[in-house]
């Protein structure tokens, strides 16, 4: 593989408006139910009693996340039928017309990338706009975020302008999958491992 495309979120940016979200459902005609990217919000603390007040320690962040085009794809190891590739520049790519299915590629995945249309009767996920990137243009979500906090580009080359971070609450260990993407953290990102919180929109993603 020559080069290995990625995702960059910068969460200090990032306000869950989920204009990526939107972006990504109308590029693709997504069916109400399916989100090929998701925004997760992340929130924790609550009221404590401070003298004869309360205060409060709330805090809230967001993670837009979408197919990781991973550089150990466990969905493309699982598919029985090979419709899972991956590109010479990163990007893994889900053939519709050889999946029969089997979900097994939604099971393996720790992100929930894929994801099973009950009406069509197989799985679809983020492609990266393959299409957009052969007219030289971003992905929608990229291009449709009003706050910048969604980038792409080579992964070393946006770990060398914002570092190596790929683990942040609520999402798996990183060394699963190796996922291509590249996190500014939210400040409240540290204090989530020692305060846990909770994925405040399960319903959403």
């Amino acid at each position: 593989m020559s080069k290995q495309l990625a995702f960059y979120v910068d969460m200090t940016a990032c306000i869950g408006c989920k204009a990526c979200q939107v972006a990504c459902k109308d590029k693709n005609d997504l069916a109400v139910g399916l989100r090929y990217r998701r925004v997760v919000e992340y929130t924790g603390g609550g009221w404590l009693k401070h003298g004869p007040t309360y205060v409060n320690n709330v805090y809230t962040y967001f993670v837009s996340t979408a197919c990781m085009h991973c550089e150990n794809p466990l969905c493309m190891e699982v598919c029985p039928t090979g419709g899972i590739t991956k590109r010479d520049d990163g990007v893994v790519l889900f053939d519709e017309t050889k999946c029969v299915g089997c979900r097994y590629c939604e099971w393996a995945c720790p992100y929930g990338a894929p994801q099973f249309n009950p009406a069509t009767g197989v799985v679809g996920k983020c492609n990266f706009c393959e299409d957009y990137l052969a007219e030289g243009k971003p992905p929608a979500c990229v291009a449709s975020c009003p706050l910048r906090a969604l980038d792409y580009g080579e992964l070393s080359e946006l770990r060398a302008k914002y570092g190596a971070l790929a683990d942040v609450v609520p999402l798996p260990d990183s060394s699963i999958t190796q996922p291509a993407v590249v996190f500014t953290p939210h400040r409240d990102v540290v204090r989530a491992k020692t305060d846990p919180g909770h994925v405040g929109n399960k319903e959403e993603v």
